[in-house]
């Protein structure tokens, strides 16, 4: 019966095994792959917030300060 259905049962366990390592290991790549771009798009995000932010911090030390009016000794 093995001989009608080669394909559905496979005729080796270890071929089996190498299969099911070979899918493990691909998996594996994949979803180190997928990770690494997810972290290198944060960082993007965080450089370019952090890029904003200095911006704006320049930005207000260059404004007028009224608070420092109101606590002038």
């Amino acid at each position: 019966m093995s001989q009608d259905f080669p394909q559905i049962i496979p005729s080796q366990q270890s071929q089996v095994e190498e299969n099911l390592l070979v899918h493990q290991t691909t998996r594996e790549f994949y979803d180190e792959v997928h990770i690494r771009s997810e972290f290198q798009q944060y960082c993007q995000w965080y450089y370019a917030t952090a890029e904003h932010h200095r911006q704006e911090l320049e930005r207000m030390r260059g404004e007028l300060n009224i608070f420092a009016w109101f606590r002038r000794k």
